[in-house]
């Protein structure tokens, strides 16, 4: 009987994993498509806040999600953004493009309609080189894009980015 208990216990395993596959795979075919906000952007903790106005497009596979847009603030400020991500299972790793330091290292997890990263800056920004994204689903046409980083002041948590975009 044990070898048995052992088999079922592997098989519901594997069942486990191809649906939380699947599952990772509806969740990033949702991204997917053309996208059109307006969100703050914040060069530094202590810099004053910019509205933005952005428009993203999205692809997306089974394992995989590329951002890649633009955000113009001030009239005639405008700065490339993308973040591309390959997800194994609910982790998820890749680059984010965006700030002035350079590429940034993206690393985390999906928790419900979001995918929390921890950045990597590729120079200090802030005083150090760590900030957190997260990438959420806020609807089903809808998805928000926000940048934490900590203050070295303060040593508080302070939004720097936040962009709010619609499908088109």
């Amino acid at each position: 009987m044990r070898p048995f208990a052992q088999f079922a216990l592997a098989g519901c395993l594997l069942a486990a994993t191809g649906t939380a596959h699947a599952d990772e795979a509806k969740f990033l075919q949702s991204f997917k498509g053309n996208f059109a906000g307006k969100g703050i952007v914040k060069v530094t903790t202590d810099a004053p806040t910019v509205n933005v106005s952005c428009t993203f497009k999205s692809n997306a596979t089974s394992t995989s999600l590329a951002l890649d847009g633009n955000c113009r603030g001030l009239i005639v400020v405008t700065r490339a953004i993308s973040a591309d991500l390959k997800a194994a299972g609910a982790k998820y790793s890749g680059t984010y493009v965006g700030s002035r330091t350079g590429p940034a290292q993206l690393n985390g997890s999906r928790s419900g309609n979001a995918i929390n990263l921890g950045i990597r800056w590729a120079k200090e920004v802030n005083g150090d080189r760590k900030a957190q994204m997260k990438v959420e689903r806020t609807g089903e046409n809808s998805i928000r894009l926000t940048v934490v980083d900590t203050d070295p002041k303060t040593g508080k948590s302070i939004v720097t980015s936040r962009i709010d975009l619609r499908r088109t």
